[in-house]
């Protein structure tokens, strides 16, 4: 494979509009307390993301498809899910809820979607990285909207082998494609979500992967951990083991989706 590296630029690039990066939340700042983690934060470096408009920049998402629509002239937002969402996107619901969160993902993706070649996504990324960065999260919200854009992120990797980078993922498609550079990469972690239109890759291809859960019980009958803290999706050594994510944030009323996390509160899970 031919990459296409950048020869340029810096976190101060004068002249050039910038990623927005944002801090660690209280998910991923407890990947803090993970031994096998502690040498990429040493030197006070830092955990951020990445984040795009949920559901906008996730061209394979199916069961989980929400979105926060915008109105003009109201100047509201309102979510919407998708023809077959199961349970709702936790982060299409922050960007209906806060603007600061839906403007600066937004600016994000407007970015790198109009990005003209290979090289100018991984100038954006490159220039964009904060300097005393440590760990990323790919996405809290949105996915790999094209192969190119994944393969920018693995580009930046391979550029910056002290930092760790990991994301879930439904562009499966676009993994497959890469899968050999993917392998090559040891500070570049993906895992396949369940809940997309190609959900069939993953066991084809045996991808390791992420399933929401109801309870701790469909947990338990899977055979899955439950990754309360990101831990299992960020260490590499776990790269090869799949894990179950408890369901969370706000659900569309009168669903089996809102019925369990009524309970989940109940039982203060």
């Amino acid at each position: 494979m031919s990459i296409i590296y950048y020869n340029g630029g810096n976190n101060h690039a004068k002249g050039k509009q910038m990623l927005k990066f944002s801090n660690a939340n209280a998910k991923t700042e407890a990947l803090k307390q993970v031994d096998e983690l502690k040498p990429y934060l040493e030197g006070k470096r830092k955990i951020y993301s990445l984040d795009l408009l949920s559901g906008y920049s996730c061209p394979f998402a199916e069961k989980c498809l929400s979105k926060a629509t915008y109105n003009i002239a109201t100047g509201k937002r309102k979510i919407k899910d998708g023809l077959k969402t199961e349970f709702r996107c936790f982060s299409a619901s922050q960007e209906v809820q806060y603007t600061n969160v839906y403007n600066s993902r937004k600016h994000n993706f407007d970015m790198l979607k109009g990005a003209s070649s290979q090289l100018e996504l991984n100038g954006m990324l490159y220039r964009s990285l904060p300097s005393d960065v440590g760990i990323v999260r790919i996405h809290v919200a949105g996915d790999f909207f094209s192969r190119d854009y994944m393969l920018a992120w693995m580009t930046l990797a391979e550029c910056n082998p002290n930092t760790l980078f990991y994301a879930y993922t439904k562009s499966l498609k676009y993994w497959l494609d890469l899968e050999d550079y993917y392998c090559s990469l040891n500070n570049f972690v993906l895992t396949a979500s369940y809940g997309g239109r190609d959900d069939e890759l993953i066991e084809t291809h045996n991808l390791r992967f992420a399933k929401v859960v109801f309870s701790e019980a469909e947990a338990d009958k899977l055979g899955l951990d439950i990754d309360h803290d990101d831990s299992h999706a960020a260490r590499p050594s776990l790269k090869n083991q799949s894990f179950a994510l408890m369901l969370h944030g706000t659900q569309p009323k009168g669903t089996d989706a809102a019925d369990a996390l009524k309970t989940l509160k109940k039982n203060k899970v």
